[in-house]
């Protein structure tokens, strides 16, 4: 179970830039574009087999610290974009963190199989009709 967003607050740092994309003249002026980085491996918030699970799925997303950089610039507004970016870190914890349920294997039934090798038999005999005759 994922604890709630706010526990991981006190983890997370943002960092705001200029943000490129709509904005007009407002653009060159505000520092629209927030990005979240958190370590995975100082987290306090999860157990050590929550962090190796999400260390197994988001691996390619770390840097060479161990920090997750997500950003965000979808919108005019720090704020906004600090919602989304929070967002976005939220579920990919959540995608992380969901186990995929086991396949069981199974087997196709008599009547599929049977049905199966019928249709072979008729398209072979069809073919072997269009053989000249000798």
């Amino acid at each position: 179970m994922l604890p709630a967003a706010a526990a991981f607050l006190p983890e997370i740092t943002f960092q705001t830039s200029r943000a490129s994309g709509p904005g007009g003249q407002n653009v060159n002026k505000v520092e629209s574009r927030v990005e979240l980085r958190w370590h995975l491996m100082d987290s306090e918030v999860l157990t050590d087999t929550q962090k190796q699970l999400i260390l197994e799925k988001v691996a390619n997303q770390l840097t060479a610290e161990g920090l997750l950089l997500l950003t965000a610039q979808d919108d005019r507004s720090q704020l906004r974009n600090k919602e989304i970016v929070l967002a976005r870190f939220h579920e990919l914890l959540l995608k992380s963190l969901r186990r995929p349920k086991p396949r069981k294997a199974t087997k196709p039934s008599k009547s599929a199989v049977r049905k199966r090798l019928d249709g072979k038999k008729k398209d072979g005999e069809k073919k072997a009709n269009r053989r000249r005759v000798e």
